[in-house]
């Protein structure tokens, strides 16, 4: 059996499902507007923004408090018979994103016991790109009490062929929907429907295809590495989070109760990295609380970089309505975004000043118009080259990419119990 499972979901009864989803916590981090024309949109009706952490506020005063709040929210949906349960489920997602695409996937769970987060891991699960340690802790402290998780996590197959999730599209007719309803803030449109045992059958069957080995060895051209069968595109930071809490759980438990216990499993959305509606977008960076003419300078000296095209690596900035570019060609890292990183995180250490990840370049422009700020945008990687890069190379630099603008994450809608 594949790390890919069928779970017991958890589906909110009679409700604003409108109101219900919000999109994922790491999104719109410094735009603190955005959640708050959330908050008001939600008003007291029931909601998922109401039992997550949007992260814009996680270095405001009452964090404590606020995940108290959350915890005590999760019990309340829990005991006002909120949810129905959908045993050993699996669900057909088809989502119309904010551009008129639709992408589709399948959400199950996976089995945290064959995730493996570090670099160089050869688990059948892995990260994408690199874990940053610091950003656990604060993610564990809402997790490790919480009752119920709902998943931003969008998990990637290499299915070239399109076995798994794209059959499914003509077969919706066969299947019980649960939910059909407009995203907030016009981020699209959302469907879902609950597989019947012949398609999770077959879906299952198709996934457990992907792990042979011999047909990895030769569609990747390697040998001796670990079968990589599924790769974190999304919620990087949240599945390392899962994995944190359940190594901490999982001490106190004997062998029965570990192979048993809900938390041993995250839920997830299942999509194939093929899907023609999926795009990676680059994530952009901005420094807050710097000087950015000298940062400029510095960056520049530091790998003796021009200010014209000489065929390597270009990075764009902008500052104060000033625009340009550099080329780079004593890289650090086979991507622009890498090289940029490695330079960024030695410049704060000594400097100072605040990084922020930011998705869209005309948010970066906008915020980078301010005093003591610089923004920097790469182009994005192809997504062709992911499952590839990875098994031959390891986990990409940190924030190299996105799935999508940030109105097209997923956002918060099933949950699942994980205590």
């Amino acid at each position: 059996m594949s790390a890919f499972k069928p779970a017991d979901i958890l589906i909110p009864q009679n409700v604003d499902f409108t109101k219900w989803s919000v999109v994922a916590c790491d999104q719109y981090t410094s735009e603190k507007e955005y959640w708050q024309d959330v908050e008001q949109f939600v008003g007291s009706a029931p909601s998922t923004l109401n039992i997550i952490f949007p992260e814009v506020y996680l270095e405001e005063d009452g964090v404590v408090e606020r995940i108290k709040q959350i915890n005590a929210q999760m019990e309340n949906y829990l005991d006002s018979s909120l949810f129905r349960e959908l045993k050993d489920s699996l669900i057909y997602v088809k989502r119309r994103q904010s551009n008129g695409k639709t992408r589709s996937g399948i959400v199950g769970k996976i089995d945290l016991e064959e995730y493996d987060f570090s670099k160089g891991s050869q688990s059948e699960i892995r990260a994408t790109e690199g874990t940053i340690i610091e950003r656990i802790p604060p993610r564990q402290r809402i997790r490790i009490n919480a009752p119920l998780e709902s998943p931003h996590i969008l998990i990637l197959i290499d299915d070239r062929e399109k076995t798994v999730v794209e059959p499914l599209c003509d077969k919706t007719g066969d299947f019980e929907k649960l939910y059909d309803f407009e995203l907030m803030k016009n981020s699209g449109h959302i469907e879902g429907y609950l597989l019947n045992e012949e398609a999770k059958k077959n879906v299952l069957s198709e996934i457990e295809k992907l792990g042979d080995k011999e047909l990895f060895e030769r569609k990747y051209g390697v040998k001796n590495k670990g079968v990589l069968m599924f790769a974190a595109g999304d919620g990087n930071h949240s599945l390392a989070t899962a994995k944190t809490c359940w190594e901490e759980i999982k001490k106190g438990l004997s062998e029965s109760e570990r192979n048993n216990h809900p938390a041993r499993y995250a839920l997830v959305e299942l999509m194939n990295i093929h899907d023609e509606a999926l795009e990676f977008e680059p994530i952009q960076r901005v420094i807050f609380d710097t000087e950015p003419e000298e940062l400029l300078n510095e960056l520049k000296n530091h790998y003796n970089a021009s200010d014209r095209d000489n065929g390597g690596q270009r990075i764009d900035y902008t500052y104060q309505g000033i625009d340009g570019s550099i080329y780079i060609k004593e890289t650090s890292s086979n991507l622009p975004v890498g090289t940029l990183q490695d330079f960024l995180d030695g410049y704060l250490k000594e400097n100072g000043g605040r990084i922020d990840y930011i998705h869209g370049n005309d948010v970066v422009k906008s915020l980078a118009n301010k005093p003591n700020t610089i923004g920097f945008m790469v182009d994005a990687m192809e997504k062709n080259d992911l499952f590839t890069t990875v098994i031959k190379d390891g986990s990409l630099p940190r924030k190299t990419f996105s799935m999508g603008e940030a109105a097209d994450k997923r956002f918060y809608l099933e949950c699942k119990k994980i205590r």
